[in-house]
């Protein structure tokens, strides 16, 4: 493939400079606002991404062939074309995007957003991009994948947002896509994603540790295995009215109600070994079981410390890492994901030198695009125009 140049707006911490210089490409300019960010940036690319692209000017952005953002979600203006307003996206960084395209006209174009902008704002944020992008000469492709496709064990749907100048080719765009359903190879422990040896601050606490050996006494202990509502151990032989509750929230208490009543001689023991739960936080003391039938024990899963109670999810894949607030805990080992680890659920290379600090570091691979799935989606656009491989 030939070289190519690429600029990286809203770069975060160089998911896309990651797989574009992956897939030969060199970046003439990146912009971020994040202090952190633009650090990590210039301690891995040796670039200043620290441009507020609300103030840079056209002329001082460089020719490139290919833009890369991951811009953020916004509403547009509904009212645009009712009061017939020239342009809807004005107000949002959306329309930085709009600017620099129609300005420098790069041949190719990737975006990428969380899943529900496509149905954002009822569908309006996405009708206005749809229309933008076309106006301004691009044929688009949309995409909605995970890492979990390419084999990476993280459940994280994106939509991307790949399009190529209408003068350059103005047909289908269609891109080879692994079957999201497929799940079956996914095994973090096999993808040489976890370390064996951490430092010890990644360790759960004591406290944790009988949080979650009380709750697997618990799963272990009752009849139902398949547990399709949050468990709320506040309404473990409750008998108030439910008639002030919304549907949702009564279904809830009236299931633990139920599950207490099968299971009365069993959780009677557990909550007076327990001590009721009185050491627990309110929080600590609602649980939530997402794994099926895959694992027969809390510590042979993924969980969180969730503001909703203790989650245990399957081991195959790892939740979606949004800035990781709730840092997964790895049952096996008892401890939390680590930055480095978080790096290559990203997708990031070895030799990427994270954020010094760990609540950094984790937001900002939370906060990334996976470099595997722009690299791998990117490279099929790329043959649609004048990129594309001599063989």
């Amino acid at each position: 493939m030939d070289k190519f140049k690429f600029i990286d707006l809203f770069a975060g911490i160089g998911g896309f400079h990651q797989a574009m210089t992956n897939l030969g490409g060199e970046c003439v300019f990146a912009s971020e606002i994040d202090e952190s960010a633009i650090k990590t940036y210039m301690n891995n690319y040796g670039i200043d991404s620290a441009n507020d692209i609300t103030k840079v000017k056209d002329e001082d952005i460089p020719a490139h062939d290919v833009l890369c953002a991951g811009f953020p979600c916004q509403a547009f203006s509904k009212a645009g074309k009712q009061l017939g307003f020239d342009d809807p996206t004005k107000g949002t960084l959306f329309f930085e995007i709009k600017r620099i395209l129609l300005a420098k006209q790069p041949e190719y174009i990737v975006l990428e957003n969380v899943r529900n902008l496509l149905s954002h704002d009822h569908h309006n944020t996405w009708s206005v991009i749809e229309e933008e992008l076309d106006k301004a000469g691009y044929n688009i492709g949309v995409v909605v994948m995970s890492p979990h496709q390419l084999g990476i064990p993280q459940l994280r749907e994106r939509v991307y947002i790949l399009g190529i100048r209408k003068d350059v080719y103005d047909g289908k765009l269609v891109f080879d896509i692994p079957d999201r359903n497929d799940k079956s190879s996914l095994n973090a422990y096999e993808a040489g994603i976890f370390d064996s040896d951490v430092d010890e601050k990644y360790s759960i606490s004591e406290q944790e540790e009988e949080v979650l050996t009380c709750w697997d006494e618990f799963y272990q202990g009752i009849n139902l295995k398949v547990i399709g509502f949050p468990i709320w151990s506040s309404e473990f032989g409750a008998t108030y009215p439910l008639d002030d509750y919304p549907d949702w929230k009564a279904e809830f208490c009236n299931k633990n109600r139920k599950l207490y009543e099968e299971n009365k001689d069993f959780i009677d023991k557990w909550l007076k070994k327990w001590d009721n739960l009185s050491r627990f936080t309110p929080t600590n003391r609602k649980f939530e079981w997402q794994a099926g039938t895959s694992i027969t024990s809390i510590w042979d899963g993924y969980i969180q410390f969730r503001p909703s109670g203790i989650r245990v999810k399957r081991p195959n894949a790892f939740p979606a890492l949004v800035a990781l607030v709730q840092i997964p805990v790895i049952g096996k080992y008892k401890r939390r994901l680590t930055p480095r680890e978080a790096a290559r659920l990203q997708s990031f290379p070895e030799t990427f030198v994270p954020d010094e600090n760990d609540f950094q570091a984790y937001k900002q691979f939370g906060n990334a695009v996976n470099v595997n799935c722009v690299e791998y989606l990117s490279k099929q656009l790329l043959q649609y125009g004048h990129l594309k491989d001599d063989e």
